[in-house]
């Protein structure tokens, strides 16, 4: 008689939520369906149902990631990139929720929906510490900057960005967001 796995309701929600980010990064909201879901782990669409209820609370769960920013009241101008760009870093290349969430927000209004409400809770609040003045411009454009970055690199995987090393890219993008969280507008 083969041996039973004893099964785990923790991992199997796991399993299912990443399942369900890499049919959302590959198939975007509107074609990603919790049966194709369910199959992809092994399970009955029954148990996708069971955990997440509706697919929209199932996108809404498989989208959540935190940037875990830091205060960054206090550090100087001249070190913003060095400590936010560790942190971009880590949730673009660790992170399983954020690269299937920037794939489907390119095709879909839940995705960008989603990507913008992580904007608007995470990092616009981080950046308003520390910009200048006109916070709201500011903060867009660092993430039009830090958002482009990792859709080329991580997506597009545009040679030389995709071959960059992390601290080669704090040294050419570091600049660019002093410049747009301190700079005077013209």
């Amino acid at each position: 008689m083969p041996e039973r796995r004893a099964r785990s309701a923790v991992a199997t929600r796991a399993a299912i939520l990443d399942a369900a980010r890499a049919r959302f990064g590959t198939n975007g909201y509107e074609r990603t369906t919790m049966r194709a879901v369910a199959s992809d782990v092994g399970v009955d669409p029954a148990l996708v149902v069971r955990y997440f209820t509706n697919k929209e609370s199932l996108f809404a769960e498989a989208a959540e990631f935190e940037l875990h920013l830091p205060d960054l009241r206090d550090v100087p101008v001249r070190e913003l990139a060095t400590v936010l760009m560790p942190r971009f870093f880590a949730v673009w290349e660790n992170d399983g929720a954020f690269l299937p969430l920037l794939r489907a927000a390119a095709s879909s209004p839940r995705a960008a929906e989603a990507m913008l409400q992580v904007f608007a809770r995470q990092v616009a609040p981080a950046l308003a510490a520390v910009a200048a003045d006109h916070a709201d411009e500011r903060a867009a454009l660092v993430g039009s900057q830090v958002l482009g970055l990792a859709f080329s690199r991580y997506v597009l995987r545009v040679p030389p960005l995709a071959d960059m090393t992390h601290e080669q890219l704090m040294r050419w993008v570091g600049p660019v967001l002093e410049y747009y969280l301190t700079t005077e507008p013209q």
